[in-house]
Order: C-alpha cells, then structure tokens, then sequence
C-alpha cells in the first residue's frame, strides 16, 4: 500500500449507490473524505465526512471539488437515458480535474464493452460491443486509459457487474426485485430465468474499488471486480424469499415488454438495448483481481441478502432518510 491511503479521499457521485458504499468503506478505514454530490446534501452521510456541492460538468466545481485529492473514487455518471454527449465531457472534465490534482482517478465501470457472446468475461476477452451502450463504455475506458499512458492522470478501472446492497436503488437488481419483493408485490428480474449472472454486493464493490486506490500496481490497469458466484434469476429469487421467510413471484422481463414499454418510458427503452445480457449466460472472472491483490473475502450471499432487505425495510418506511 502507498501513502495515499494517509491523503484525503474524495468521491463523486457520493449519493448514489457506489459513491455511498465507497465512502462507507472509506470512513470505516479511519480515511478521511469528502463526498461530492450534486446538492450538497449531506443526508446520513457520517458527521466526519466532508460534503461538498458541485456541478461536475463545469470544469472550475470541478476543480474545486477534487482539489487536495489523493485519490478520487469517480462514481458519478448522467441519467441513464442521457449518456450520450454527456458522459465523455463528465469524464474530460474530472480527469483534468484528477490529473491536475495529482490524484489517482479510480473509475466505476461496468461491463458493457465486451458485447455478446464473451461469457465468462476476463479482462482481456475482446470488446466486441454492437449496442451503442457498450461502445460508450469501451470509449470512455480507452479515453481513460490513454490520459494515463500520456502522464495526465493516473488511473485504475474497475469492472463490476450488476449491484445490490443498501443504497441500490437505481440497478436491475433494485427497485424491480428488492422494493417489489419488499413490498410484497411481483418482483422482476432482468431477463430469462435461466441464465447465469454474476451479481455485485455493494460493500464488497467499494472495498474493491478502495484497493484500486490504495494499492501499488492497480494503476494503468482495468480490473474486474469480485462478484458473487453466478446464479440463475430463479436461484437468486429462491434465496430472496428464503431470506424473506415468506413465498413470492418472480417474473422474467421479455424483449416484448421493453419494446412496448419503450413506447412511453425512457428507461425501459434503454434497457433494451443491453438486454442480451440477461438472455445468455453472464459472468464474470475475477481472478486476476485475486493474483494481484491477494485473497479477497466475499460477504456471504445469507448476509448480503439480509442486510439487503433490512436497508430495503428501513427504505420503505423513510423514504429517502433510510438511505
């Protein structure tokens, strides 16, 4: 581990369900932070926790907000439907931002790129992404990557696959499957129940993604994250409602149903566009992430899926003040 570990820590996106798993883990490593989020609202955010307002588009709230960084967790990201003409002048301005700084700049990915058919996914499996999404994905990491080669800015990718956990509001595996099922409503899962997919814990995410940060030779690299052993939708919802101690409906999302529900919301005609991944097997390797860093002690599925729905419970009592 190098010094960095001893500056200050800043994450963007810190409302979201990443950004705010990463200064969990942060705070409870005695690091210090600052959270960057749009409104400055600090929420449940620790008393200990620097937070700062910002427009992370602007170059200058940008600097500002990444200043005095040793490293930077870049968990932010535009609305899921406004990607496009968005994301890359995100990215352009918190890599100057970073690069200015002299912070490592560890960024949240997900695995988008390598398109269809790359199951089980390593780091080095070709990016043969035909959806727009996917070729996004693979532009800003090779943007990234190349700023690192260049001497801008340092940096380290992680790859992550589906999330859930506290906070995961906006995932496949959010409010369609845990609120639903909290809720005692149908809950939805991805895609055909069949098909093996590796899921993310948050906690565990953020751990990963702290050790980009920290550690020496996780920089100029593109890492998968580790995931949970991969389930089929019907194994992952026989273990939610177990955990539940209660039977439940669990329902596969159709092409047909996001093509018409497409029609009318935004998000579900995005969705279509990446929906192979829940047709066929997807999984992630995570191996390398192992051999480099050492042995990596995942949180049990049992425990994942209690504090899941306590976070969910809490959730749908408070509102937005459980999260």
């Amino acid at each position: 581990m190098d010094n960095r570990a001893d500056g200050l820590a800043v994450v963007l996106g810190a409302g979201g369900g990443t950004g705010r798993a990463v200064v969990d883990e942060l705070v409870g490593l005695g690091r210090r932070v600052r959270a960057v989020t749009r409104s400055g609202a600090r929420g449940s955010l620790s008393a200990g926790v620097e937070v700062v307002a910002a427009d992370l588009f602007d170059a200058e709230q940008a600097h500002l907000a990444i200043d005095g960084a040793a490293v930077v967790y870049h968990a932010a990201q535009p609305p899921y439907n406004a990607w496009f003409g968005n994301f890359e002048r995100l990215n352009e301005s918190v890599a100057r931002a970073a690069g200015a700084a002299g912070a490592r700049l560890v960024f949240a990915d997900n695995l988008y790129m390598y398109g269809p058919g790359g199951s089980p996914m390593t780091e080095s499996t070709p990016q043969r992404a035909a959806d727009r999404k996917g070729a996004l994905r693979a532009a800003l990491a090779a943007d990234l990557l190349g700023r690192h080669e260049r001497g801008e800015v340092e940096v380290a990718i992680g790859r992550s696959s589906d999330y859930f956990g506290p906070g995961g509001i906006n995932s496949g595996l959010g409010e369609r499957l845990f609120g639903a099922a909290i809720a005692g409503k149908s809950a939805s899962w991805g895609g055909a129940l069949n098909q093996p997919h590796s899921t993310t814990y948050l906690p565990d995410l953020a751990r990963a993604l702290v050790i980009l940060g920290e550690r020496d030779g996780a920089a100029g690299g593109v890492w998968h994250l580790p995931v949970m052993d991969p389930l089929t939708g019907s194994q992952f919802g026989e273990r939610l409602f177990a955990a539940l101690g209660r039977p439940g409906k669990l329902s596969a999302t159709t092409n047909m149903l996001l093509l018409v529900g497409g029609l009318f919301i935004p998000m579900a005609r995005e969705a279509r566009v990446v929906h192979y991944q829940w047709q066929a097997p997807f999984v992630s390797d995570w191996s390398a992430f192992e051999t480099a860093f050492g042995p990596f002690e995942r949180t049990s599925l049992d425990e994942a899926l209690a504090t899941t729905i306590a976070w969910w419970r809490q959730h749908a009592v408070h509102g937005a003040k459980g999260a």
